[in-house]
C-alpha cells in the first residue's frame, strides 16, 4: 500500500470531497479555467470530441467534466445481440461472479450482497457475470445503458469515499462495497440488470436522467427509491447518469444471460458502446 493510499484511512473523506465540488461547481472565471487548463494538460483530454471544444466557453470545471460529446463520436455496436460498454474508461477487472462473490484485484474480492446492499437483491447475480469500468479524468463522464431496461429501483448505500486509483484498488479490502455508491436496478427482456455508480475521493457526485443529483447529499442509512410502475424505459445506449466528477462504474448481469466480451481483460481501455458482451 502506498504512504498515500495509507493516509486516505484517516483523511475526512466527505469534507475533502465537499471542497472539490465547491471549486467543481465554482463559476469564478480564473479558478475554473485554471482546473480546466490543468486538467486539460496534465491528462490529455481530447476535447476536439467535445461538443462544445472550446475549453473557455465551459461556465465551471463540472460543466466541462461532464461535457457532452459530439454526435457520431462514440456508436453502439451494430449487433442487436450486444450488449454495450456503459462508459470510456478501462476495465479494473471483469469475469464471472463466483458463488457471490465480485473480484477487486489480486488478493481481494467482496460480495455481490455488500455492494448492493441486499443480499435478496444479490440473489439474481449469484454465478452471474460483472465488469468494473474505472473512468479517468481524461474520460467522457456520462454512464449509458448497455441494453434497453425499464427502472424497478434505486439504492442510495452510504459509505466512505477511497481513491479508485489502481494502487487503492489493489491494497483496500472490499473498497467498492464500502465506498458511498448508488445501486440502480434495471428490469430487461433477460432477466435483471444493475449499474452501480461508486463514488470516490474528491469524485463524489452522481446525478441520473430520471432524478437529477443524487449523491450529494451523502447517506447515514440505505436509501430506497420505488420506481415501479412510473414506465421509465431507458433505451440501449442512451445516457443514464453522470459523474459529477468521476469514477468507477459497475455493471452486474445473472446468470446465462450473456457472454462477456473475450477480448477484455483488466487495464483493457474501453469505449462508450464498444461490445461488452454477447446475449446467448
Amino acid at each position: 500500500m502506498s504512504p498515500i493510499t495509507a493516509l486516505t484511512y484517516v483523511l475526512p473523506h466527505r469534507l475533502l470531497s465537499w471542497l472539490a465540488r465547491r471549486l467543481a461547481y465554482s463559476t469564478n472565471r480564473a479558478v475554473k479555467q485554471w482546473l480546466i487548463d490543468t486538467v486539460t494538460r496534465k491528462f490529455g483530454v481530447d476535447l476536439s470530441e467535445a461538443a462544445q471544444p472550446d475549453p473557455t466557453a465551459y461556465p465551471s470545471f463540472n460543466a466541462f467534466f461532464t461535457r457532452a460529446l459530439k454526435p457520431g463520436a462514440r456508436t453502439p455496436d451494430p449487433d442487436p445481440r450486444a450488449l454495450l460498454m456503459p462508459a470510456d474508461g478501462h476495465i479494473s477487472q471483469c469475469g464471472p461472479i463466483v458463488d457471490g462473490r465480485i473480484f477487486q484485484a489480486k488478493g481481494q474480492s467482496f460480495t455481490a450482497a455488500e455492494l448492493l446492499g441486499s443480499q435478496a437483491d444479490a440473489a439474481p447475480f449469484h454465478d452471474g457475470s460483472f465488469a468494473t469500468v474505472y473512468l479517468s479524468p481524461r474520460d467522457y463522464h456520462r454512464v449509458h445503458m448497455p441494453c434497453t431496461g425499464t427502472l424497478r429501483e434505486t439504492v442510495h448505500v452510504p459509505g466512505r469515499l477511497f481513491s479508485v486509483g489502481v494502487d487503492a484498488v489493489a491494497s483496500v479490502p472490499r473498497l467498492f462495497a464500502r465506498n458511498e455508491r448508488l445501486v440502480c436496478h434495471f428490469d430487461t427482456d433477460f432477466g435483471p440488470m444493475v449499474q452501480v455508480m461508486v463514488g470516490a475521493l474528491l469524485v463524489s457526485g452522481v446525478e441520473t436522467v430520471w432524478g437529477g443529483v443524487e449523491i450529494p447529499p451523502y447517506g447515514h442509512t440505505i436509501t430506497r427509491k420505488d420506481y415501479r410502475g412510473r414506465g421509465i424505459t431507458l433505451e440501449r445506449f442512451a445516457e443514464m447518469a453522470r459523474f459529477n466528477y468521476g469514477s468507477t462504474v459497475i455493471v452486474l448481469l445473472p446468470k446465462d444471460a450473456a457472454t462477456l466480451d473475450p477480448a477484455l481483460h483488466a487495464q483493457s481501455p474501453v469505449r462508450l458502446g464498444q461490445r461488452l458482451a454477447l446475449r446467448e
